[in-house]
């Protein structure tokens, strides 16, 4: 499980050279103290390495050290941004570095009576590979998205599981209130971000996922580094009782609207679980011509449709089946309202927003839609790369 807000990036100050000539006193570590008792080492990149990956990190090891701090240069002298790793072994640089550029690399080991042990690696970065993949955030930035919204990364290609770790320690949430939060891998190609309760309201998420430059399995690697901000909306909550044919409509956790609704009818039901709404469509056409079963296809114009299923699953505005809701199922599957009460709906929700569906005869399959919330903490959890 990751903490779902990222270290603060920092830029660790030039280390203070030897000084040549008569001083004062002695400089620190002229040789008239004992040595440092701490023990460092460079393990990646290795002293004098040759195309290196741009995004790369600088991982040592240290031993007796009271205090750590990493310095990376690169050929003109210029300090490169970064922060240490949640697990201190490795220093991650801000961004990608540049292709084809010289830097060196300083870890400085400080032991219990101030003395430092210090040592360095100098390499140079790749020349820009020609195989680059491209990596995406189904949210945009500055973008206000509902309390069940998870952070979602899509990958060009497959990423392969023994690459997964590396990958997930460069992509990090940070919240504003911090809220605990954990990654998980859907599939080869996407990996979301939820915290474990639902959102705060008015959240701020700040995501920074670094692969620009790093290498991502079979001679591919990252096209670009990724930053998004975004905002959490106000809290709003659907909830559809199969029992009673109605939705509640909750906002700031006060029921504002309680609709009637008809669901899929027998044959073809409504799937029970909580779904997130995954598109917003004020009108589309629903056009089901090329169904294997003629009793299914039909072409029809639709208006205020809001996706809740990979499968084809809706809310939206069915003006055809008033009569029939709040009394019986009649639909295809998808959640049917009156137009009314489907542009008053469509009106105030946002990406993100959770429905949730009770006491249909389907439950919600794992993958079918932003299926996050249809899953307990501990089962989100072990989705993840890093235990």
């Amino acid at each position: 499980m990751e903490v779902m807000f990222a270290t603060r990036l920092l830029v660790i100050g030039a280390l203070v050279g030897l000084v040549a000539g008569c001083t004062s006193s002695p400089p620190k570590n002229s040789g008239l103290r004992e040595g440092s008792r701490a023990v460092a080492t460079i393990v990646s990149p290795k002293d004098g390495a040759k195309d290196v990956p741009a995004g790369l990190e600088i991982q040592f090891t240290v031993q007796d050290a009271a205090s750590t701090q990493v310095e990376l240069k690169d050929a003109a002298g210029a300090v490169v941004a970064g922060a240490m790793g949640a697990d201190g072994t490795a220093w991650v640089p801000a961004g990608q570095l540049k292709y084809k550029t010289g830097y060196t690399a300083t870890v400085t080991a400080t032991d219990d009576r101030g003395i430092d042990k210090v040592v360095t690696a100098s390499f140079t970065t790749m020349a820009q590979p020609g195989n680059r993949v491209r990596v995406s955030s189904v949210v945009g930035d500055d973008m206000v998205v509902g309390i069940g919204m998870p952070m979602i990364i899509q990958f060009g290609r497959d990423v392969p599981d023994d690459l997964r770790a590396t990958v997930q320690k460069r992509m990090t949430v940070k919240s504003e209130p911090a809220q605990e939060g954990s990654w998980h891998w859907f599939s080869d190609r996407e990996a979301h971000y939820r915290p474990k309760e639902f959102w705060q309201p008015g959240t701020k998420l700040d995501m920074k996922v670094l692969t620009g430059g790093l290498p991502l399995g079979g001679g591919w690697y990252g096209r670009a580094d990724l930053s998004v901000v975004a905002e959490i909306a106000p809290a709003l909550q659907m909830t559809i009782d199969n029992a009673t044919k109605q939705m509640t409509v909750t906002e700031g956790g006060t029921v504002t609207r309680t609709i009637p609704i008809s669901l899929g009818r027998p044959g073809m039901p409504s799937s029970s679980g909580t779904m997130i709404v995954m598109e917003r469509l004020a009108k589309t056409v629903f056009d089901t011509r090329s169904d294997p079963n003629p009793a299914n296809r039909y072409r029809v114009d639709i208006e205020y449709a809001q996706r809740l299923t990979w499968a084809g699953e809706f809310i939206h505005a069915a003006p055809w089946s008033v009569e029939d809701q709040g009394k019986r199922n009649v639909s295809h599957g998808c959640v049917n309202m009156s137009t009314e009460d489907a542009k008053w709906l469509f009106d105030r929700t946002h990406l993100g927003d959770p429905v949730t569906i009770k006491g249909t005869e389907r439950t919600l399959q794992y993958g079918n839609g932003w299926t996050d919330w249809s899953m307990t903490w501990e089962q989100y959890v072990a989705g993840s790369a890093i235990r």
